[in-house]
């Protein structure tokens, strides 16, 4: 409760403590929590174009008054506990989770018109009280939408988490689990609850609120960079979903992947798609992967045809999906000072064909459905790993030391005895395919900041996309201040 108090500004503070203490007298005698008119009035309400159209979880409102018979869920006896209290100083401090104030109907739960509705609610109609009454759980709701699924998640936009995503998360059901607790504090820890589970999460999700509470003291404006890059991190993680034990995460601008199992983390490094392609953000699920992807190409094939065109087009290679290599199966970048060479002893090269959207995929590819036709997998020219900038390749992933990550997932696939066959596969270039009875999370995310060791951890913002985050996350239409 001290912190969430602590990024308030003091005098609204104060406001609120006044009205506090001179709440419940006139209340209970003049609205209770079955006062019959005012059930009347909220059913009518709900079932009004313009109530509805104002607000932002139409259906989801509706079935929480459903479920409750339309009762008040707000208007009723309050002291420094009560609910109503919690909800409003939680709205008034959404920054400390990266959210923006002015997206939970701040107009309508301004200071006067609770202190008219919880402390001289005769003050004001029926009408009035049912409308505040509604426009409070709609900012609940949607609040506890913003905190699990993020305000601008990709997939799960506004329109279709309101229309009960079947099976899914639904922030109605978790209000009024809340609602059934009576302590305060009990409240509160409620709502916190749908936020992700993930380690990742929560370290941010602490920075902000320590940095909010030391360093703010409006909730109101728009905060300074290092809030606003932390804020539109917790929005990636939250699309991430990053709440399994085991899970594979590949961070864009670290170039890194983390292979998460428990409490042990293995770290691998990656290179990631150039800014002219670069790679999407997405979850899936690794459900196989094969040994010796490429497909050789016959001899002849390359002596006749692929070595000509080699000579006329410096694009044919890539073009082609096709690279070189020696007898030895060292993968060679041909240009213009081999080409010759080459061509003089063609019979000690061959070509490859890569089905994936790379050059060469090397030893061994990691296969999970998604719609941009993307793999993970190795590079026979391992100098690309050791580049400081690896945002290098046409979208796809590549990874270093591919075969301990295949290692690792059978292991946790319970196929230990298979690192045998898989040692033999990847030596030998021979094709094998190892299905995974489990499959394996993976999540690709972009996120610019972390936090370890306590500390606040940037990255480069490879594909310039933080800004557009910030304004759409700050509902403004004019570019921020620059960091």
């Amino acid at each position: 409760m001290k912190k969430l108090i602590s990024a308030i500004p003091i005098l609204k503070l104060i406001m609120l403590l006044i009205i506090l203490v001179a709440t419940t007298a006139t209340y209970a005698a003049s609205v209770t929590h079955s006062d019959s008119t005012l059930v009347i009035e909220i059913h009518h309400q709900l079932n009004a174009n313009a109530t509805t159209a104002s607000l932002y979880y139409p259906a989801s409102v509706k079935r929480f008054y459903n479920h409750i018979n339309f009762q008040p869920a707000w208007i009723k006896p309050q002291n420094g506990e009560g609910q109503t209290w919690q909800a409003i100083l939680l709205l008034d401090c959404v920054l400390q989770y990266g959210l923006s104030h002015n997206d939970y109907h701040p107009k309508e739960l301004s200071d006067n018109n609770l202190y008219n509705i919880l402390d001289a609610p005769g003050k004001l109609s029926i009408s009035a009280q049912a409308r505040f009454d509604i426009i409070l759980t709609d900012a609940m709701i949607t609040l506890i939408n913003n905190l699990h699924y993020g305000k601008l998640n990709p997939e799960f936009s506004a329109v279709r988490v309101d229309s009960e995503i079947e099976g899914g998360f639904r922030a109605e059901v978790s209000l009024l689990t809340a609602l059934q607790l009576k302590r305060g504090h009990e409240f509160l820890a409620a709502i916190e609850n749908v936020q992700p589970k993930s380690k990742e999460y929560r370290n941010l999700q602490y920075h902000m609120k320590v940095l909010t509470g030391l360093r703010t003291g409006d909730c109101y404006d728009i905060p300074e960079s290092d809030i606003r890059k932390m804020a539109i991190n917790l929005e990636r993680l939250r699309w991430a979903n990053m709440d399994d034990s085991s899970f594979i995460q590949i961070n864009i601008p670290s170039y890194s992947l983390q292979f998460f199992k428990g409490d042990t983390v293995y770290q691998f490094r990656v290179a990631v798609g150039k800014i002219s392609s670069p790679t999407p953000t997405f979850n899936s699920t690794i459900s196989y992967f094969t040994t010796a992807p490429d497909v050789k190409m016959l001899q002849s094939v390359f002596v006749d045809e692929i070595l000509q065109n080699m000579i006329n087009d410096s694009n044919y290679l890539k073009n082609n999906h096709l690279a070189v290599y020696n007898k030895k199966n060292q993968f060679i970048v041909v240009n213009k000072d081999n080409l010759a060479q080459i061509a003089k002893h063609p019979n000690a090269y061959y070509a490859r064909h890569a089905s994936g959207c790379s050059l060469a995929q090397g030893n061994l590819v990691f296969h999970f459905a998604n719609p941009f036709e993307l793999d993970l997998h190795d590079m026979p020219a391992q100098g690309f790993f050791n580049q400081q900038d690896r945002a290098i390749s046409s979208g796809c992933i590549w990874v270093d030391n591919a075969e301990k990550l295949a290692g690792l997932l059978l292991k946790n696939d319970g196929k230990g005895k298979d690192l045998g066959t898989l040692h033999e596969a990847v030596t030998n270039y021979k094709r094998e395919t190892f299905m995974l009875n489990k499959q394996m999370p993976i999540k690709v995310t972009y996120l610019t900041c972390t936090v370890k060791e306590g500390a606040l951890i940037f990255f480069k913002d490879i594909y310039n996309l933080d800004n557009s985050l910030e304004m759409a996350l700050y509902n403004v239409n004019q570019n921020l201040v620059m960091r």
